[in-house]
């Protein structure tokens, strides 16, 4: 079967790496000449809503997927138009808009922190006036790793907010004093079958992911796969989609957003899961049975950001596996990531700490 993937980052690189053993080709559409996954198919290098592009697309693949969610969704519909094209271009105009991502889950009674919808600096004094501070203020769509949002700890932090954003549609959400983050990341078959791992306890660092951790035994798993189950299967899913949540310090769950494709925080499931994130996405997006997402050992994740570790040294700690995704190191920038498996969770403490040491992210 062939894959067509709009979208040529390190997800399309690792979708690719987990289709090979299913006899799966692949071809990418991405403007960048540099782009990661060129090396595991057929790198179709064009804008996103290049014509020609997308008939060669087409012409190349019998099933249409996307790694990368900022693309248009006007051009996804017309790949729908003739080849099976998933996930459904209805899910990635939600997860898209920060205010049409709040309405879904409000209208599916799943808890979601006091918000707001921003047009103006006179909507901003208003909804602060209401829901309070500190808050957040965050651009509807585009934000991404920390990117498009400002903190609003204090009256002196509004003035100008607006216009610093961009003046572009923005939601205001009432600060979360939350316990810790974790993420569901789920899959939807065509059948409707739906399949959640264990929720990911998740560290940020600058709003950017630094680890990963998933624990089979967390108290919420049941509330959270049931709230992506509500979603899923309102979107009319097919393929992995992530959630984020925030656990709060009384042990509410309360949504944070959606990603509709794989995501960083299950990159745990390549070594650590019965299937991974990206088998089980192209099992769903193909129609094939979904596989079982099982944790195997304790494991965790750790991003490698801005700069790489020693090789040699990150691959002598016992349990560590590297994953480089052949990326220029630029500050900030995802380039490739640690997933460290232990026989029990003390092994897994010792062995994360050694790997933590010789990271040389630049963030703090």
């Amino acid at each position: 079967m062939h894959i067509g993937i709009v979208g040529g980052g390190q997800l399309g690189r690792m979708l690719a790496q987990a289709g090979a053993p299913l006899d799966m080709r692949f071809t990418f559409l991405d403007p960048s000449t540099q782009a990661c996954a060129a090396s595991q198919g057929v790198h179709l290098c064009a804008d996103w809503d290049d014509e020609e592009a997308h008939q060669a697309l087409i012409e190349a693949s019998d099933v249409i997927t996307f790694e990368f969610e900022n693309v248009s969704t006007m051009a996804l519909t017309q790949l729908a138009e003739q080849r099976p094209a998933f996930p459904p271009a209805k899910a990635l105009e939600t997860a898209r808009d920060r205010g049409a991502e709040k309405s879904l889950f409000q209208s599916l009674d799943i808890a979601i922190a006091p918000i707001a919808l921003i047009e103006s600096q006179d909507d901003l004094d208003r909804a602060v006036a209401e829901i309070g501070l500190p808050a957040v203020l965050k651009t509807r769509t585009l934000g991404y790793d920390g990117k498009g949002q400002k903190v609003l700890r204090s009256a002196d932090d509004m003035p100008g907010s607006v216009a610093e954003l961009g003046d572009v549609p923005l939601i205001l959400e009432g600060f979360i004093d939350f316990d810790h983050e974790v993420s569901a990341i789920a899959v939807r078959g065509r059948d409707g079958e739906v399949r959640v791992w264990p929720l990911s306890r998740n560290e940020h660092r600058q709003g950017i992911l630094h680890r990963a951790e998933p624990q089979p035994d967390h108290p919420l798993y049941a509330r959270a796969a049931d709230y992506a189950t509500r979603v899923l299967d309102a979107l009319g899913y097919v393929g992995v989609m992530a959630f984020e949540f925030f656990v709060t310090r009384d042990g509410e769950l309360l949504a944070n957003e959606i990603a509709p494709r794989v995501h960083n925080s299950g990159h745990w499931s390549i070594e650590g899961a019965t299937t991974s994130q990206f088998e089980n996405h192209l099992r769903a997006v193909a129609g094939l049975p979904l596989g079982d997402t099982t944790r195997l050992v304790p494991c965790a994740m750790l991003n490698i950001i801005g700069a790489f570790p020693d090789r040699d040294a990150v691959l002598s700690v016992a349990g560590a596996r590297l994953h480089d995704y052949d990326k220029a190191p630029r500050p900030g920038r995802k380039i490739g990531h640690v997933t460290v498996l232990a026989p029990d969770e003390a092994t897994l403490a010792e062995r994360v700490a050694a790997v933590e040491a010789l990271l040389v992210n630049d963030l703090g």
